[in-house]
């Protein structure tokens, strides 16, 4: 289902691409909106960005990708992680359920929830396959390399 999942949006998420950039990986994600609604989206990491592609009920992308540069973020934790993005990086690798939060400068929130799917086994086929835990590797080193740019730049 992940190679599908892939196979399906790469195409369209590479339409969103800038010139010089590279879609890494793409991760299957629910995001929660409000108290009890949510939706399906596609989550492209690049080499400088992360896209946010929803999705409509048959996994098609619908609607504006929201497009973050490292810039665009001003708070990001997984699963109990906070401060610095690499700690973000090594809950994204550290679990098998993940939950991210985004919180955009302009004051917006994105809380997306997904599975790492690892290994070869029934729990990992669900969860993703290896597809789904490439895009989740992907998005870890995006973390890690947003922190040290971060750093570099203090």
């Amino acid at each position: 289902m992940a190679e599908d999942f892939d196979a399906q949006l790469r195409p369209h998420l590479e339409t969103l691409l800038e010139p010089g950039e590279t879609l890494e990986g793409i991760c299957a994600a629910s995001r929660q909106k409000g108290m009890f609604g949510g939706d399906s989206v596609a989550l492209g990491v690049t080499t400088a960005r992360l896209l946010i592609q929803p999705l409509n009920r048959r996994g098609v992308p619908e609607g504006d990708a929201i497009r973050l540069a490292p810039a665009d973020i001003a708070q990001a934790k997984a699963e109990g992680a906070g401060g610095g993005w690499a700690e973000v990086g090594a809950a994204l690798m550290d679990k098998h359920a993940v939950k991210l939060e985004l919180k955009t400068t302009a004051g917006d929130k994105q809380m997306l929830m997904f599975m790492r799917a690892e290994g070869g086994g029934l729990m990992a086929k669900l969860g993703g396959g290896e597809g789904q835990a490439r895009g989740v590797e992907a998005l870890a080193a995006w973390f890690s390399r947003a922190d040290q740019g971060a750093a570099s730049e203090s």
